[in-house]
């Protein structure tokens, strides 16, 4: 891969997600602003989504979207610095964490975002600038009130609602206390080395903690240690070359991750199994219940695809590996996934 680019925005967690891959990893790359003056010449890709992950290879000039199979194709790609878990089973469980950080906890970043007037207010007038710093101040307040306005008019596409603010909320702050006991123990969640997840879970946070005041405040009150990891984990291209010993033996990963598991499957298995029963009945609204509250949306597609990538990875792991994974999710809420029908 030669030429690599990345076009992003500063307040997509997905290119912060993939920028601070790309910067661990050690792959050079250059950075550009989706829809700034240097994003020109970018192959086009299918869905105008961020981020764009362009290079110039063999088979000529090529662009991806979809964070999770760009990491893969760097995978492919680059051996060195993998963030991939070279046991199975432990390779399943950051699968499954990275997951629930891009299609759950953006939720929780969008719902604080656009729910609170003070983090919308700074949203729409400093998000204008990701494309152009010298953007002419008078065009931004049109275009600034217009852009929150469309955002927060799609809070309940996503699920946040009145209704649904107490189970949003009440999960940020028990994912803050969890990381924060998790990163207290160990620098990233399956070692001495980051993974995927730890990635994804970075690109939501790198909102939630440092640049969206609500949630940031929650933050500096309840898990000031999460708010440094977040500062950190933007750029580990410094970090050594890890070992094979950077990686916890499974077991310990598994007693370690228990927590964070069963904050996956009280919140992220019934909205995910609830999403693909209304697929299948060609329902117009997910309807479940999840941490005891009502919880209504549109049906997402998308999610119902993750869903079943990850019963295709479930299904594909040896017999040995399989168990484990059944031990380490036993008990958490997350072992539905694999053994009730959506």
């Amino acid at each position: 891969m030669k030429n690599v680019r990345l076009v992003g925005a500063h307040a997509s967690p997905y290119s912060r997600k993939m920028r601070a891959v790309l910067r661990y990893r050690r792959i050079p790359f250059r950075w550009i602003a989706r829809g700034g003056p240097d994003d020109v010449d970018v192959p086009p890709v299918p869905v105008a989504l961020v981020p764009v992950l362009a290079w110039s290879g063999p088979e000529g000039e090529v662009a991806m979207i979809d964070s999770t199979f760009q990491i893969g194709r760097l995978e492919d790609a680059v051996p060195t610095r993998s963030i991939v878990p070279a046991n199975p089973a432990t390779a399943f469980l950051d699968a499954l964490v990275e997951d629930y950080a891009d299609e759950w906890l953006t939720k929780v970043m969008f719902h604080y975002r656009w729910t609170y007037a003070p983090d919308a207010t700074k949203a729409s007038r400093v998000i204008p600038f990701d494309q152009n710093p010298m953007l002419p101040a008078g065009q931004l307040e049109g275009g600034a009130a217009a852009f929150a306005e469309r955002q927060i008019g799609r809070l309940a596409v996503v699920g946040s609602t009145p209704a649904t603010a107490p189970v949003i909320e009440a999960s940020y702050r028990r994912l803050l206390a969890t990381l924060d006991a998790i990163f207290e123990r160990a620098p990233f969640l399956f070692g001495t080395r980051p993974s995927a997840a730890d990635f994804a879970l970075f690109g939501q946070l790198s909102q939630l903690v440092a640049f969206d005041p609500t949630p940031t405040a929650i933050a500096a009150e309840v898990a000031p240690r999460v708010i440094a990891w977040v500062h950190h984990v933007d750029d580990l291209g410094s970090l050594p070359d890890p070992g094979p010993d950077g990686w916890r033996p499974d077991a310990i990963v598994a007693a370690a991750l228990r927590p964070l598991l069963a904050e996956i499957g009280r919140v992220y298995a019934p909205f995910l199994l609830a999403n693909a029963a209304a697929l299948t009945a060609r329902s117009e609204l997910v309807t479940c219940s999840i941490d005891g509250a009502p919880w209504a949306q549109a049906p997402f597609p998308y999610q119902g695809k993750c869903l079943r990538w990850l019963r295709e990875r479930y299904g594909a792991l040896p017999p040995a590996d399989r168990s484990k994974v059944d031990a380490a999710l036993a008990g958490t809420g997350c072992e539905a996934l694999f053994t009730m029908q959506a």
